[in-house]
């Protein structure tokens, strides 16, 4: 069944993702390959100290994404959308979002909006929580880190926020996007995950760290214990709920699309990156690399303790993952490149951003595997993995050192990864994880071969990309809705295996050993002269 066909039959399968600046939706055939895509650019707003994103940001973005994908099938393959096989939705783990009784309940509406949003949207990028992941992680003998969506649920009771009392559900922005186009109240184990630890053998929230939180809290009095305002936790190929039809007019506001089709369970964009580099079965990894970075190890066994720097969470299907996430990655080099862009449209020279991007990122290549002594500090936001509260992007350099341009952004290459190497440092040489396959994806791989040689040497192990990689959590959660229908009595690692990948393990680059000794001299400047760092985010006003 050719593109056009598919859609107009109803045997598409939609994948949406809203990622840190841009919404993506990716439309998917019987044979998991992209037929058409849409998108929509966003912005996280720094309100009050706090980095969030309105509600009316997200139902905009959502609609103008689909809105861009309608457009694009029209102009493609002349024809509307009006069925789909399913849908899934994945977004940015973790955060806070809660929710309380409106108090009105007009007839005839979606049992979903009966409920309102009490307190603005707290994305994975804010770090305020600090006073509160210290003290569960001491409750629960466990690290939670200061995004999961249990740290800002205490820290706001910590600091007797007046919505607590009302709330009635919590969940993350995938969870609250879902609920809204279904009416049902879940959400995938792996984002789950994210919001308290969950159990890996009953594949649902860790029933002691519960009860251990409503004893904390009960001299609150409360009228509500945590499951109750939990989502269901569900894992890949579960049945999640059904588009209705509200929901399908908030997704397609022309009217086109009809309600009915089923839905998978919602995601983080942790757990559809695994997914889009085929990295769910135990022993293989992939890293993501764009507003933010984190690698993800399937592990074999738990861990030997508890890390700071290192999260447990699990695969869309329920496996442990040891997780180290970055709050930041690219952000500051690509403000370094538009510099670069600004200076060449002075001089009147047209500008291309790709080539600049590639002239730069392999010129970078050429500089000292040390990066002659100069260092790069890229938090724009917090840093938890390095003690750093505020985000402060800081160049250091001596007298000494050998400044010139290629180990100047060969440093910020070497800074997009420096806080990922430092956590998987303790899983390689402390916890000794094996690992058969790392698969890199995101923007720090537009540029082919350099952010995948910066990323060998920095873990000093072989990095995969595939083509695929570059359509990124969209794709990743499409294939996760499109596992739902069409499981053919496969577990989700064989089904990525045998079914979508069919053996394709990308193109792989070895660490270079003189690009590891440089890492490694670098990496330990870097460290050391992190007090700097956080002595300058203590300094900002």
């Amino acid at each position: 069944m050719d593109a056009r066909s598919t859609i107009i039959a109803g045997k598409a399968v939609l994948g949406i993702e809203f990622g840190s600046t841009r919404i993506k939706a990716v439309l998917i055939d019987q044979e998991n390959k992209p037929i058409a895509q849409g998108s929509h650019e966003w912005e996280n707003q720094l309100v009050n100290g706090l980095w969030t994103y309105s509600t009316e940001a997200i139902w905009y973005g959502l609609e103008d994404c689909y809105a861009d994908l309608r457009k694009n099938v029209k102009a493609q393959y002349d024809c509307e959308i009006e069925q789909l096989a399913s849908i899934g939705i994945s977004a940015m783990m973790h955060g806070y979002m809660a929710f309380g009784p409106t108090g009105v309940a007009s007839r005839g509406a979606d049992p979903s909006e009966v409920e309102k949003i009490l307190y603005p949207f707290l994305t994975w990028r804010n770090t305020n929580t600090g006073a509160a992941a210290a003290e569960l992680s001491k409750l629960f003998n466990y690290n939670i880190p200061l995004r999961w969506s249990i740290s800002h649920l205490y820290q706001c009771i910590l600091e007797d926020k007046e919505h607590v009392k009302d709330i009635t559900y919590i969940t993350t922005l995938a969870g609250y996007i879902h609920w809204r186009l279904t009416g049902k109240k879940v959400l995938g184990i792996g984002d789950a995950s994210g919001m308290i630890p969950v159990d890996p053998k009953t594949k649902t929230y860790d029933a002691e760290m519960v009860r251990k939180f409503d004893e904390l809290i009960a001299p609150k009095g409360y009228n509500w214990k945590l499951e109750d305002i939990l989502p269901d936790c569900l894992v890949a190929g579960e049945e999640a709920g059904y588009l209705t039809e509200h929901g399908a007019h908030r997704l397609d506001i022309s009217g086109h699309l009809k309600g009915g089709c089923p839905l998978c369970p919602p995601e983080g964009d942790a757990g559809t990156g695994m997914v889009a580099t085929n990295a769910v079965k135990q022993r293989t990894g992939n890293v993501s690399a764009g507003t933010s970075s984190f690698s993800m190890i399937v592990l074999e066994k738990d861990l030997s303790k508890p890390y700071e720097m290192i999260d447990m969470v699990t695969t869309p299907d329920g496996s442990l993952v040891a997780m180290v996430h970055c709050n930041n990655c690219t952000s500051d080099i690509n403000a370094w490149v538009n510099l670069f862009k600004e200076y060449q449209q002075l001089l009147g020279i047209p500008v291309d951003m790709n080539e600049i991007y590639g002239k730069l990122y392999n010129h970078a290549l050429t500089g000292n595997s040390d990066c002659g002594g100069v260092l790069s500090y890229n938090y724009v936001s917090g840093e938890p993995v390095c003690g750093c509260t505020d985000g402060r992007p800081m160049f250091l350099r001596s007298a000494n050192d050998k400044f010139n341009l290629a180990n100047f952004m060969r440093a910020h290459l070497y800074a997009t990864v420096g806080a990922l190497k430092m956590g998987n440092d303790i899983l390689f040489k402390e916890e000794h994880v094996q690992v058969d396959r790392i698969t890199g994806h995101g923007g720090l791989f537009k540029t082919k071969g350099v952010g995948q040689k910066v990323l060998a040497a920095a873990l000093n192990s072989p990095i995969s990309v595939m083509e695929t990689a570059g359509e990124g959590g969209a794709w990743g959660i499409a294939l996760l809705a499109g596992y739902l229908v069409n499981k053919k009595g496969l577990n989700l690692a064989d089904y990525l295996e045998m079914i979508v990948f069919n053996g394709d393990k990308g193109v792989e680059i070895a660490p270079d050993p003189a690009d590891v000794e440089g890492f490694n001299t670098w990496i330990e400047t870097y460290k050391a002269c992190i007090p700097a760092e956080q002595k300058a985010c203590e300094c900002k006003k």
